[in-house]
């Protein structure tokens, strides 16, 4: 069932088709604009596929953008580790044809409100130097950047960060 219209997107959870339709939305934006190599594809698909199989919806999140009848988006909660390390924003993505219009933030405020209602104490991620759109997006939503090293994966020399997100009010 979807639900959360703006401008006529609608978030749901999984259906069958999510995971080949969000491994394949990374893949080709990642190869195209920063020169990933398959690496990358095969490992979105496997820990894609890993935490949808191991889903448990009182802790994990996931929900995918739809314009009509077109996939447009997706953003997923791991919260498998949440008490220890926090819950972990992943595969946030949305389709550059639709990038622009709100899309992003709808899903991450969705995310955020989904790791309040389920208690998390605090939420990070890992994206790279240079998505300065997605920045932008995490630090309006409250994220810092607690860390940054560079590192050689998927093909190419990239500077991986860490931002997080303290939860608890004090």
């Amino acid at each position: 069932m979807r639900q959360h219209s703006l401008n006529d997107i609608e978030l749901s959870g999984y259906a069958p088709g999510l995971i080949g339709r969000t491994t394949w939305l990374h893949a080709e934006y990642y190869h195209d604009h920063w020169g990933f190599d398959i690496s990358f594809e095969a490992q979105v698909g496997m820990e894609l596929s890993e935490f949808l199989r191991d889903f448990d919806p009182k802790r994990d999140g996931f929900w995918a953008a739809w314009k009509g009848t077109d996939f447009v988006g997706c953003i997923a909660i791991d919260g498998s580790l949440k008490d220890s390390q926090g819950a972990r924003l992943r595969w946030f993505i949305v389709d550059p044809a639709y990038q622009g219009q709100g899309i992003g933030q709808l899903l991450i405020r969705h995310a955020l409100l989904f790791c309040r209602q389920t208690g998390c104490p605090k939420v990070y991620l890992w994206t790279f130097e240079g998505l300065e759109a997605a920045r932008r997006l995490y630090e309006r939503s409250g994220f810092k950047l607690s860390e940054a090293h560079t590192v050689n994966q998927w093909g190419q020399t990239i500077v991986e960060q860490r931002y997080d997100l303290d939860l608890i009010r004090k």
